[in-house]
């Protein structure tokens, strides 16, 4: 099982928000985002950041995926 972020991508399309908005809103840095859209590990804080930022929950920004998903989504 693996993390996909692409609840979070649009969810910031949905919003209008650039991933650098995202950076200063949330107090991320770009690096943690480039993670993310490379569907990389982060520490929970990033998460925990985001979430606060977009005033959502762990559900909207990430699902679990088989990895056979996520190796075809590749």
């Amino acid at each position: 099982m693996g993390a996909s972020y692409k609840k979070l991508w649009k969810l910031l399309i949905d919003r209008d928000m650039k991933k650098r908005d995202l950076c200063k809103q949330a107090g991320v840095s770009a690096t943690s985002l480039a993670k993310l859209a490379k569907g990389e590990n982060v520490n929970t804080d990033i998460l925990v950041k985001i979430c606060n930022a977009l005033d959502c929950d762990f559900a909207d920004i990430v699902e679990m995926v088989s990895d056979d998903s996520s190796k075809r989504r590749n």
